[in-house]
């Protein structure tokens, strides 16, 4: 085998390391991320929280994973993924120990801020991952490694049997030990990227911070930043949601509460990997349509509310009830979750396409933006419970947002039709 044949292979090799391993340390940070959609509802029980209260108290750790996500993107294309990966999963392994301390609200508020590192570590992994794929792969390999998000899946079957047998702290210890080792683990199997490698031989400088920003003026980032902060915000705002959801609408127990709710996090995850490889083929631009106009329809059915009314017939008033069954309830939420894994993935083709030497900037923008839909969303639901006195009523809300998402991209693609750009995915591989 010649140098060539070996350098090809190594690279190969380097390259599935890479993208597996990313996934398997993002699994973990995000069943770290959403650790609070179950041990949350204990802890509401046992401090007697508001509505309210227990939004902030399970949205907490999104905004710290949202804020984040812009820097540790940055840093990712200055320092190298492998490095600043390990480092974020390492002190959230130690502040969610500080959790299962937390006696008061406020230590506990203070410990979610932590904890929410877990999620910042997503734009540290699209920046890391996508340096080792050509573009035309890219697609397919941030779809698998947004697999991660099955990690809400794994939170949500898993944490409340722990929960039940040694109690919510125990949740929290566990969970931070598997993060450690699978810290120590990624920063041992994997290498480099080939653009930290490369900037080390030349000795060349890293991209000026203000540099990395300018492309944030560019309105698309934007517009990419509306549809992700509806295809990812509120999946992690449905992942939080949803157990308490089915709690006070269907009456189950945390246990089942959990099992069903990860029946719409697993679509919402897995699929993703589908999505990225729909963008490739396709184009991220009909893959979006498909994503935002199901999840209109989807979110309509779900935010219409149990209703009685009667009608006055010929031979007497004729009373009627309207109300989703739980059934219906699973079926809607598992195909809104499918084609909400499909828009995340067309989110990131986008970017990694239009945004080539910036991946690590604009897709933490993005990320963040994404992030605190997941950290409003649960408090904007709380609220308006409390507001309103109707559980359907956080659909309501995710229903305008996604339609007016849905709007504002058929406005700009109808423009640039009138101005003569080319509308097939075909002819424009991931056309906005």
């Amino acid at each position: 085998m010649n140098d060539s044949s070996s350098s090809d292979l190594s690279l190969a090799r380097s390259d599935g390391r890479a993208l597996w391993m990313s996934t398997f340390a993002f699994t973990v940070c995000f069943a770290v991320w959403t650790i609070f959609s179950i041990i949350g509802v204990k802890i509401k029980q046992e401090l007697g929280l508001s509505e309210t209260e227990f939004g902030l108290l399970i949205g907490t750790p999104i905004l710290t994973g949202s804020l984040s996500r812009i820097f540790l993107g940055i840093w990712t294309d200055r320092f190298g993924g492998r490095l600043v990966f390990t480092v974020a999963m390492l002190m959230t392994s130690f502040a969610t120990v500080l959790l299962a301390f937390a006696e008061t609200y406020p230590q506990m508020i203070a410990a979610a801020l932590g904890v929410g590192l877990a999620g910042g570590s997503f734009a540290v992994g699209v920046a890391y991952v996508s340096r080792f794929y050509p573009s035309r792969r890219q697609g397919t390999a941030l779809g698998i490694f947004g697999v991660g998000n099955v990690g809400a899946a794994v939170t949500k079957f898993a944490a409340p049997f722990v929960l039940l047998a040694w109690g919510w702290q125990a949740v929290a210890l566990i969970w931070a030990a598997v993060l450690a080792v699978m810290a120590v683990a990624f920063y041992v199997t994997t290498v480099d990227d080939p653009v930290t490698i490369e900037r080390r031989k030349t000795g060349a400088a890293a991209a000026p911070f203000m540099l990395e920003l300018s492309t944030l003026r560019d309105k698309r980032v934007w517009r990419f930043a509306l549809y992700y902060f509806f295809v990812f915000g509120a999946f992690v705002a449905l992942a939080l949601w949803l157990p308490r959801y089915l709690i006070g609408v269907y009456g189950f127990d945390i246990a089942t509460a959990g099992m069903i709710g990860a029946l719409y996090s697993i679509p919402a995850s897995i699929f993703r990997a589908y999505g990225g490889m729909l963008s490739d083929r396709i184009g991220a631009r009909t893959v979006m349509y498909w994503s935002l106009g199901v999840s209109v329809l989807a979110t309509l059915i779900l935010s219409l509310p149990p209703t009685s009314y009667v009608m006055r017939g010929i031979n007497g008033d004729i009373s009627s009830h309207f109300e989703i069954g739980v059934g219906a309830f699973i079926v809607v939420t598992f195909v809104l979750g499918f084609f909400m894994s499909l828009g995340k993935a067309a989110v990131f083709k986008h970017i990694a396409t239009y945004y080539p030497q910036s991946v690590g900037a604009v897709g933490g923008l993005v990320g963040m933006i994404g992030g605190l839909g997941g950290f409003i969303l649960p408090i904007a639901f709380g609220a308006l419970n409390d507001l309103t006195g109707l559980w359907s009523s956080c659909f309501m809300l995710l229903f305008l947002i996604v339609a007016g998402s849905l709007a504002w991209m058929d406005v700009t693609i109808r423009r640039l039709n009138r101005n003569g750009q080319p509308l097939s995915p075909r002819a424009v591989v991931a056309a906005e």
